[in-house]
């Protein structure tokens, strides 16, 4: 498990939300809890494609903070291994 600093910033018409220490990962919600739902799905989606293209995974620093941030708080980033790929498809 790698812990990463997620910030939120409340707008009139949702929330934005970023993690600061792994650049790329981004989203915004309706509310806060739909952002933080999005963002997980985006630093998944984030980890993913750098560790596709053999790049290594930004390095956690929870010393970031931003000035514009109304919440900061640690996500965290699990990855799983297996040993068997599934390859039947669900219709």
């Amino acid at each position: 498990m790698l812990t990463y600093k997620a910030m939120y910033k409340f707008l009139d018409d949702g929330v934005h939300a970023e993690v600061l220490d792994f650049p790329g990962a981004l989203s915004c919600g309706r509310d806060l809890e739909q952002a933080r739902d999005l963002l997980a799905g985006a630093l998944v989606d984030m980890a993913e494609t750098c560790l596709l293209h053999g790049e290594s995974l930004p390095i956690p620093n929870s010393s970031l903070t931003h000035p514009d941030a109304d919440l900061e708080e640690p996500i965290h980033l699990l990855l799983s291994a297996s040993t068997r790929v599934s390859t039947t498809a669900n219709t």
